[in-house]
């Protein structure tokens, strides 16, 4: 039995994989869904102070951590932060198989697109944000991340969305600035075969940033577009489609 293991993104947890759960395991596959250190919280309370300077370094240690439990290499799924945690694990050589839905993209492709600006300008305008535990207002994650959602269901998303690191964000859109590099990829080191999945009205990571991660592996990557899916292409309508889509890349790839 492939194991899967399904990276979350920013403001994110384990929740919003029951979908891809159900689906995969009722396939015959082993699915694990960790949650990123401090974010298990509730949204309504303050966040744990270390949030803000927990570098994408960190998530990528813990998660390797227990992925090296595993008996074997498992599948990665990452989606939006997720997907660049999933890069830089399968550059680590923890992967048998990478899927990016909606990836954020390592460092050496331009982030800050004039969407992703507006969705981030709350964040960005208070001063050493990249020390501090954030969250972007309803009003941008409506814009950006679930815009292809009902309005109702946008509401009930966003309720159960946590605090995020603002080092991470820091290290995602400014890595000219980082001099750790947290978000480097080197492309030569991942082995693995690569799905890369973007939604043609993502406005947090847009389809021209995408279609670049995808050129970054383009020795053994494979791109797909779903036009009508935006960045929350795990819950919106549809994602049974993508989700069956992966499920054929997958079994070409045994």
């Amino acid at each position: 039995m492939r194991t899967i293991v399904m990276i979350h993104g920013m403001w994110g947890s384990s929740w919003y994989w029951d979908n891809y759960i159900h689906f995969f395991s009722s396939r015959g596959y082993r699915c694990l869904a960790p949650t990123l250190r401090y974010h298990d919280m509730d949204p309504s309370s303050e966040p744990d102070p270390r949030l803000g300077t927990t570098s994408l370094l960190y998530y990528a240690r813990d998660l390797e951590e227990e992925i090296k439990k595993l008996e074997e290499k498992p599948v990665l799924i990452g989606h939006s932060m997720g997907g660049l945690l999933a890069q830089m694990l399968a550059a680590r050589g923890m992967a048998s198989a990478a899927v990016l839905l909606t990836p954020a993209p390592p460092a050496g492709i331009i982030a800050l697109k004039p969407s992703v600006l507006k969705t981030f300008w709350s964040v960005m305008k208070k001063w050493a944000f990249w020390k501090k535990p954030m969250r972007i207002p309803f009003q941008a994650a409506a814009y950006s991340v679930l815009n292809v959602l009902p309005p109702e269901v946008q509401k009930e998303k966003y309720v159960r969305f946590v605090y995020e690191s603002g080092r991470a964000a820091f290290e995602i859109g400014f890595w000219l600035l980082d001099r750790k590099g947290a978000s480097r990829v080197d492309e030569n080191r991942v082995d693995c075969p690569v799905l890369v999945v973007a939604g043609g009205r993502d406005r947090i990571t847009p389809l021209s940033v995408v279609k670049k991660v995808a050129e970054k592996y383009k020795e053994r990557s494979t791109f797909m577009e779903f036009a009508e899916n935006g960045h929350w292409i795990v819950e919106e309508e549809g994602w049974e489609k993508v989700a069956g889509s992966i499920l054929t890349w997958l079994k070409q790839h045994d």
